[in-house]
């Protein structure tokens, strides 16, 4: 093993890929040098770099092949000498809650912290950039409580609980705790004792509150010792300076961009909607998939394909599967929750290859689920992290064989990330 792939400092799991990018994006604007990679590698990372994180796709997939999934990448991290281990889940706490099973982040955690023999940890969602907050163990987004907030409606992982403790406690073997803000407050050494004290009362995992990004500051000296930190991505922002590290433009430098530009969006979540409707009012142009054509049999692909070329060359193009709970559930209905999702997400996937073979070297996918299949049809293998867009989603840049010379720029947007402008704010920054 080279002495490069020794150089980890912290060794990421995250349990999606915008998930992932949004993690990556807070650890570079904090100074670390980062590389994503589309799931587990089969060689250690070449690049010289402070942090990698490994893409799962195990968010919506049964706790014990996520809890799989999640060993075998702790195990290739472990190998590349990773000093701390952080587990990444979504700012909104979901993940597959079908039937008896009550999720798969506690699972995760639990079996993380086994096979890393440790006996203690912490989880905390709380990400304040994007408007993701927790107290008394409660987390709200803006100013609404998460089963207030448009989650509860989610398609695959609806939340209607804003509790966290219970939440996680639903999903653990092990008792589950509390640090609140009070403690927070007061700073890394008040953490510090709580953390004792929780341990002393049999306590495996305890829920953080966070207001502010400086609560997430003082919070973080206090995290230096855990050998695995379960979080969403606000705390990266607080995890590089416990390794002398500091911000710098030198660890989001990507290569300059060229080519074509264009959006694929499969979220239907409340940001991504207005976004869709931000793009089309401003003139873009926009196709918009019928899952009931797709569900017919019809070329949908082909015709997209189609309609894209001769516009590309005028400005980015949108092909989205987006659309409003009620569409969405009605579609589901038809044709069942589990085909229609990947019926569109195969669809999408083609289109995104398809545009990239047309010479779209600039490409915006939204929503996590898309995103993974996106980024497979790509046979993207890992990505280099570049400037932040908006908080949450930075530009990358990574190696396909659809674009053989230059590679491509590519940008994950998480669901509920992102302005209103932002599929026409994106592609300035790279300008």
């Amino acid at each position: 093993m080279s002495e490069k792939s020794k150089t980890i400092l912290i060794g990421c799991i995250a349990d999606d890929f915008t998930g992932a990018t949004d993690l990556a994006n807070n650890l570079v604007r904090a100074g670390m040098r980062v590389v994503q990679t589309i799931g587990i590698p089969s060689q250690p990372v070449s690049a010289e770099v402070d942090a990698v994180v490994v893409a799962l796709k195990s968010r919506t997939i049964s706790p014990a092949e996520a809890v799989r999934q999640s060993l075998d990448a702790l195990r290739w991290l472990q190998e590349q000498g990773a000093r701390q281990i952080y587990f990444k889940y979504c700012s909104t706490f979901d993940s597959l809650f079908s039937g008896e099973t009550r999720g798969n982040i506690g699972p995760v955690t639990e079996a993380l912290m086994q096979a890393l023999d440790c006996d203690f940890t912490i989880a905390t969602p709380a990400f304040p950039d994007n408007q993701r907050s927790v107290f008394k163990g409660h987390l709200f987004v803006g100013d609404r409580l998460l089963n207030e907030s448009g989650m509860q409606n989610h398609p695959l992982t609806p939340m209607t609980d804003p509790d966290l403790v219970r939440v996680m406690q639903q999903q653990c073997a092990g008792k589950v705790g509390l640090i609140d803000y009070a403690v927070v407050s007061r700073g890394p050494d008040a953490v510090r004792e709580r953390m004792r004290q929780l341990q002393a009362e049999g306590v495996s995992v305890a829920i953080v509150d966070a207001v502010t990004n400086d609560d997430l500051l003082r919070l973080g000296p206090a995290l230096a010792e855990l050998a695995l930190v379960t979080a969403g991505s606000g705390v990266a922002i607080a995890l590089p300076a416990n390794f002398g590290l500091s911000p710098s433009l030198r660890a989001s430098a990507l290569p300059a961009a060229a080519g074509l530009r264009a959006i694929v969006s499969g979220s239907c979540s409340l940001a991504t909607n207005r976004q869709v409707t931000d793009f089309i009012e401003r003139g873009g142009k926009a196709w918009a998939l019928d899952p009931l054509r797709i569900a017919a049999g019809d070329d949908v692909v082909s015709d997209v394909l189609q309609w894209a070329g001769p516009l590309l060359p005028s400005g980015p193009v949108l092909v989205y599967s987006t659309a409003q709970s009620v569409d969405v559930k009605s579609v589901q209905a038809r044709l069942g929750v589990e085909e229609a999702g990947a019926m569109v997400e195969s669809a999408l996937a083609a289109i995104a290859r398809g545009l990239v073979e047309q010479g779209v070297r600039q490409l915006i996918v939204a929503g996590g689920e898309t995103s993974g299949a996106c980024v497979q049809a790509l046979h993207i293998a890992q990505m280099q992290i570049g400037a932040q867009i908006d908080p949450g989603v930075p530009w990358c840049h990574a190696a396909t064989p659809d674009a053989p010379e230059g590679g491509l720029h590519i940008a994950l947007k998480s669901g509920n990330f992102g302005g209103d402008d932002f599929f026409t704010r994106a592609f300035e920054v790279l300008a």
